[in-house]
Parts: C-alpha cells; structure tokens; sequence
C-alpha cells in the first residue's frame, strides 16, 4: 500500500470514535436503566458544549497527537482544520436542546460547506493532490528547535491550540443553533461578508497557487524564478487570503452578536491576534530567502499589508521614473 492510499484510509478512520459515539447518543433516546449509562446520557443532553471539546480532545488531540508521533509527522490536523467546522455545525444543528431559525441555519450551514470545500480544495491543490506529503512548516520549524522535546510538546502547540482556536471561532455557529429568533437585515449583511471573505480567499489562493506553480516551471527549466507576486489582489494587499479568511470568521461572529451573543467574537479576535503573529513569521521567512529578499522589501514599503489599497507614493514614483 503507498503511503497516498495508507494516509488517505488513516484520514477517514480517524474520526470514527467520535462520530460513532455521537449516532449512538441520538439513537438512546431513552437509555438503559443502568445508572452510568444514564448519568453519561444525561450529560451528554445538557452539555452540548463541553460534549464537543470533549470529543475534540480525544478523538483529535488525543488519538490524532498519536498518530503524529507513530509518522513522525502532525500532518492531518491541517486537513482537518477544513473539516471540523463542518462536523460541530452540524453537531450543534442536530443536538437535542437545538433551537434556532430554520432558514438562518441553513444559510450558514450552506456557508461553512462552502467555506470547508474552497479551503480543502486549496489544501490538496496546494500538496499536488496527495495525502499528508509534509506537515505545516511552522510545525517542522518548531520540530527542529525544541529536538527531543517536541514529542510531547507537539500535543500542546499543535493539537490543544488547535482545539482553542477551532472550538473558540466556532462559538457563532453553537449560537446560531441555540436561539431561535425571525430574520432580519443583519443575518442578510453576516451572509454578504461571509461570502466576500470566501470568494476573496478563493481568488488570492489560486493566483498565488498559479504564481507558485509558474516559477516551479521556469526552475526546472533552468530560469530564473520571478522573486514575488504582485499582481491581482496581491497588487493592492500582501496577505489578500489572510484577509478573506478573516472576513469569513468576523462574519459568523456578526450572525452571534445579533442574536444577542456578541461575547462570540473572542474566537474570532484571538484567532485574528494568531493570524497577525503568522503574517511577521511568513514576511520574515520571505526576507530570509536571498532571491527575493529585496524585491520583497520593496514590496512591503509599497503595499498595504492585510486591507486591499492603492499603492504607496514610493511605488508611483518609482513607476513614474522607470
């Protein structure tokens, strides 16, 4: 078996536990009479939030932390980062103690499936179509500084982070399936951002996927690569896809604080301070890359770094000389 097909298999197992446990928890509408299964039946009803951490804490950060170590590689959490907010919607729409406003469940439901089929296109797209080919870079850089450590050091910084993140930004989506409140004209405005966001992230992804895949071609035919990308939304924004994810989040947060829960946006807050701390490590990597280190800089002089704008004077004079 190669390792496409074996991580592939890997990746649909993995998830199982959870998902098992879950049917079977919505088929026992009456449990047994036995006192622990009841008492893990009841539970299971009147906490709906802490049941998925739970299950997010055992069936990723647990079993997918083992599987990491026994590859040698935390390679699946990057694809399921484009699942799981698909599984917790549709987790909170089918609990029992659901309550909520059939058309605006089904729009953010249509939403994240959205969401989740753009970015896990963009994923294997990104890994030529293969199955854990490597693992993220920050994770390899992380591997190489703390040596003998990160085995159990990988659990905390990529795999409890991860459910932090991941259960903070879904928050919006536990809100919208637990008030039932009518329609109105900011569910329309949270749509409208929310898709933005999804189609300004599809756009910088594949015109980045195209500059990158350009400049592969021009390697192997022995020429030089072009140093940066500065064309389409990269011409006005260094991070356009940074900026699309955000949109997309900030969306979810709008649809929360309109049904009354606006504490929601600490998911998405923090994982916009996160995202911040990734945009100064990418820019630094792209400086330390002597082919393009001084064409970038240039470009960071020039172009606005997350909002999409007009050049800066120093680019139109330089344009206006050349």
């Amino acid at each position: 078996m190669n390792r496409n097909l074996r991580n592939a298999i890997i990746a649909f197992l993995a998830p199982l536990p959870s998902i098992v446990f879950y049917l079977t928890f919505l088929r026992n509408h009456s449990p047994a009479s036995d006192s622990e299964l009841s008492f893990i039946h009841s539970w299971c009803l009147n906490h709906p939030l802490l049941l998925a951490n739970l299950l997010f804490f055992l069936n990723v950060n647990v079993l997918f932390w083992v599987i990491g170590l026994l590859q040698s590689s935390h390679w699946m959490i990057d694809v399921y980062w484009t699942v799981i907010p698909v599984m917790l919607v549709h987790y909170f729409a089918s609990h029992p103690l659901a309550q909520y406003n059939k058309l605006r469940s089904m729009i953010v439901v249509s939403l994240t499936w959205i969401w989740s089929i753009r970015l896990t296109h963009n994923y294997f797209r990104r890994e030529n179509w293969e199955w854990g080919a490597r693992e993220d870079w920050r994770f390899n850089d992380l591997r190489k500084q703390y040596g003998k450590h990160w085995w159990w050091l990988s659990f905390f910084s990529v795999y409890v982070s991860q459910q932090i993140f991941l259960i903070g930004i879904c928050l919006p989506l536990y809100v919208i399936h637990s008030v039932d409140a009518p329609l109105n004209i900011w569910d329309f405005i949270s749509s409208v951002i929310c898709l933005t966001g999804i189609v300004m992230a599809y756009y910088a992804d594949t015109q980045l996927h195209e500059f990158v895949t350009g400049n592969q071609k021009l390697k192997e035919q022995g020429k030089p690569k072009i140093p940066n990308l500065d064309t389409g939304l990269w011409h006005y924004s260094r991070h356009p896809n940074y900026l699309g994810e955000q949109l997309w989040w900030w969306g979810l947060v709008i649809f929360a604080w309109n049904l009354g829960q606006g504490w929601t946006l600490i998911g998405a807050l923090v994982n916009t301070l996160c995202l911040v701390y990734v945009t100064i490590l990418v820019e630094r990597r792209m400086v330390k890359q002597q082919y393009r280190a001084e064409a970038y800089r240039a470009y960071q002089k020039t172009t606005s770094v997350w909002i999409p704008w007009f050049k800066s004077h120093v680019a139109a004079t330089k344009d206006k000389n050349t």
